[in-house]
């Protein structure tokens, strides 16, 4: 068996042995555990837009990953998804709601790219200090995050809030009908042609381009990169922004697709499931897109489940937890490097 399979074959034996600890734990709690996964998988695939869902909760998931991805190959742990996906989101709606009156497609491509170029700056910022100072990326990027949820309960609350509102969530005003690019149920043959497309780019750059080359050194080694002629500290500042540039892009699409509007705390762990998506899925594009329609699936069905069961939604969130223990486990060999350490070379 060759190593790629191998790696393949361990992943897949993780996710059994999380369902098979999983399954324990709901017997021990006295649930009717045929009932709970019979409920899985209907509402992950056999329930009526079962199956439209799944694919719903994977394009975020997805997106965010590839950017984990391109982190990870890097030798940087990017956990800043989340604040990325917010900012993203937010500065697409001011985009939107600020020129309404615009063309639909011109309103809707800036309005992504702005999304794009919001979530790249959010991520350089602790990039930057990662780089320059030797600052830990995994405090700077979770730290981020939690700025990026007050900003956007800010605008929802404050200048862009619906002011026909209930007043029980606060939630910004609905974009026009016309920058949308799918229905409520997220999902069209637009949406899936500009992810789809995005992680054909990213595999091209990954997997056939120097720069992919450049990342896996720099990963792997840093100081002989350094030796090699590579400037380290670009190469980092270049993955920080495109990991951002691939969260904010998560965030307009959300908007444009199945949200129409932001709601404060809207999708609040898509960012860290993320992260486990690039895990399982062994930091490969398509093994990514895999990972993040199981995970896809699994939110399909936590909100299907309690249509059927008496299980409590956050009950199988135990599945999300148990699998991103074991992963993150296997790879322990998958550290980010820290000040003193041989990739001083990063802030020499």
């Amino acid at each position: 068996m060759t190593g790629s399979l191998q790696r393949v074959a361990s992943t897949l034996l993780l996710v059994g042995v999380s369902f098979l600890l999983t399954t324990l734990i709901l017997w021990a709690s006295g649930y009717r555990v045929s009932e709970v996964f019979s409920g899985v998988i209907e509402g992950s695939l056999t329930a009526t837009g079962a199956a439209t869902s799944s694919i719903r909760w994977a394009i975020p998931l997805l997106l965010i990953g590839l950017g984990v991805v391109i982190g990870f190959r890097a030798g940087f742990f990017n956990i800043g998804g989340q604040g990325q996906f917010y900012v993203g989101a937010c500065c697409a709606l001011v985009v939107s709601l600020g020129w309404r009156d615009g063309p639909a497609p011109l309103v809707v491509l800036c309005g992504t790219a702005a999304a794009i170029m919001a979530g790249s700056a959010w991520s350089l910022l602790p990039g930057y200090l990662r780089v320059r100072f030797g600052t830990d990326e995994v405090l700077t990027t979770l730290m981020m995050n939690f700025i990026g949820a007050l900003v956007l309960q800010y605008l929802t609350a404050g200048p862009m809030r619906n002011p026909s509102g209930t007043g029980q969530t606060a939630a910004s005003e609905r974009i026009p009908e016309a920058f949308r690019i799918t229905d409520g149920s997220g999902v069209s043959a637009t949406a899936l042609l500009l992810v789809g497309g995005v992680a054909v780019l990213v595999w091209l750059l990954l997997e056939r381009t120097r720069f992919g080359l450049t990342i896996v050194l720099v990963g792997r080694n840093p100081t002989m990169a350094r030796w090699q002629g590579i400037d380290v500290r670009r190469v980092g500042l270049v993955t920080f922004a495109l990991s951002g540039a691939l969260a904010g892009l998560a965030g307009a699409v959300e908007l444009y697709g199945p949200g129409a509007r932001l709601v404060t705390g809207f999708s609040p762990e898509v960012g860290f499931t993320a992260v486990v998506v690039a895990l399982v899925g062994l930091l490969s594009v398509w093994g990514t897109a895999a990972a993040a329609i199981f995970f896809g699936g699994l939110q399909s069905a936590i909100l299907f489940l309690p249509i059927v069961t008496d299980l409590p939604p956050p009950a199988l969130v135990l599945l999300h937890g148990m699998v991103a223990l074991l992963v993150t486990v296997k790879f322990r060999s998958v550290r980010w490097r820290r000040p003193g350490s041989p990739a001083e070379a990063l802030t020499a």
